[in-house]
């Protein structure tokens, strides 16, 4: 079964495609959708063309890696999905355009990568990667049946401040951990 083209009860998810720039780019440059890392909202599309050439790579490498997520009527809903990290686990993300936040498309995007992640390569861990403050994406790593596994600094974070946390669907060994906080 390919993972490039999935279907949801309400979202088309597809590996991403150069003609999805300008969709991908306005909702990686609205504030609204960085309000907890407003440093890495992107200004420019090169920095949009970068994040979707880096997903090209974890499609190319392992056959999996972040979708662009439509509704029914071609409208973008948000990106997302499970890219492979440092070769060592699956880190579960999502980006949705505010308009679509609240209406469950989270959880419908998080279940699919799940489901494509146990299929492409179920020996690896799925984690997610997430700011402290950001209780929306705590709140859904945690529906998604992970747990928290570390917190600590936020390395390479603007904010000294900043807290990381990583949740996990399993026990990781403390090298693993080491290795997905260093970045």
């Amino acid at each position: 079964m390919s993972e490039e083209n999935v279907r949801t009860d309400r979202l088309v998810l597809t590996r991403p495609v150069p003609a999805d720039l300008d969709d991908v780019f306005t909702l990686y440059s609205d504030p609204a959708v960085w309000e907890h890392f407003p440093s890495r909202r992107h200004t420019d599309p090169a920095t949009t063309r970068g994040l979707l050439d880096a997903v090209d790579e974890s499609w190319q490498l392992v056959g999996l890696g972040s979708w662009v997520a439509r509704d029914a009527d071609g409208a973008l809903v948000g990106t997302g999905g499970c890219d492979l990290r440092l070769g060592l686990a699956w880190n579960l993300g999502y980006r949705l355009a505010r308009a679509s936040w609240g209406q469950g498309y989270a959880q419908e995007l998080i279940r699919a990568a799940v489901a494509a992640a146990r299929r492409v390569r179920f020996d690896l861990p799925i984690t997610a990667y997430l700011l402290e403050h950001n209780v929306r994406s705590k709140a859904a790593a945690e529906r998604a049946g992970l747990h928290l596994v570390w917190q600590g600094p936020d390395a390479g974070n603007p904010d000294p401040a900043a807290v990381r946390l990583l949740y996990a669907d399993r026990p990781l060994s403390t090298v693993v951990v080491r290795e997905l906080t260093a970045t």
